[in-house]
């Protein structure tokens, strides 16, 4: 493998690793590289993104590197995150939210186990619109984000509490937790009509 394949390679891997981010030893194992030369190449990926004033950066955060906007572009990143068309939520944002709703805490990886896709954006949507948040770190390795719903997720669909949620007694075990999350999806979904067609009004 020569150095730009690689270089392109880890670019691709930190996208897919999302905020949780990749340790040097991980990229490595996945790339069959040496540590040395994968520490080489990130920072010689740091240095061209600064050069070539990408609108993405490699950093550092608690020893995984990972990818991330920049500063300065956070204005642009918050019109983008409540601008008046983007005020409802996908299918996909839902039934993320579904999920989290029932199982918190909960990674984003145990949610992607449950909708057999990657759900890494629609985490990244609710985080901006306040629906959920990082409410600690799993056991396990890397440290992976747990998340939770916030007040303001109770807010958005008229709920008092997370008592509120659909009863979910009958759904206790694993096998029918497809079920378990497709009927808070249900419920949200016609929250969130309601609620779209009094902004309307």
């Amino acid at each position: 493998m020569n150095y730009r394949d690689l270089k392109s390679i880890i670019e691709g891997l930190l996208f897919l690793a999302g905020e949780e981010g990749l340790s040097v030893k991980q990229i490595a194992e996945v790339t069959e590289q040496r540590q040395d030369i994968i520490t080489d190449a990130l920072l010689d990926m740091k240095s061209s993104f600064e050069r070539e004033g990408r609108g993405l950066q490699i950093v550092q955060l608690a020893g995984n590197y990972q990818l991330a906007t920049l500063p300065e572009h956070a204005a642009y990143f918050e019109r983008l995150a409540y601008s008046p068309t983007r005020s409802s939520l996908s299918q996909a944002a839902l039934e993320t939210l579904s999920i989290i709703a029932y199982r918190q805490p909960i990674t984003r990886i145990e949610v992607e186990e449950i909708r057999g896709v990657k759900s890494e954006r629609a985490i990244h949507t609710l985080v901006n619109k306040d629906l959920i948040q990082e409410v600690g770190r799993a056991e396990a390795i890397g440290r992976p984000i747990l998340y939770g719903t916030t007040a303001a997720f109770l807010d958005y669909f008229g709920l008092g509490s997370l008592q509120d949620l659909p009863d979910l007694n009958e759904f206790e075990s694993a096998e029918n937790l497809e079920e378990e999350t497709q009927l808070l999806f249900q419920k949200l979904e016609e929250q969130q009509l309601t609620f779209d067609d009094v902004n309307e009004e």
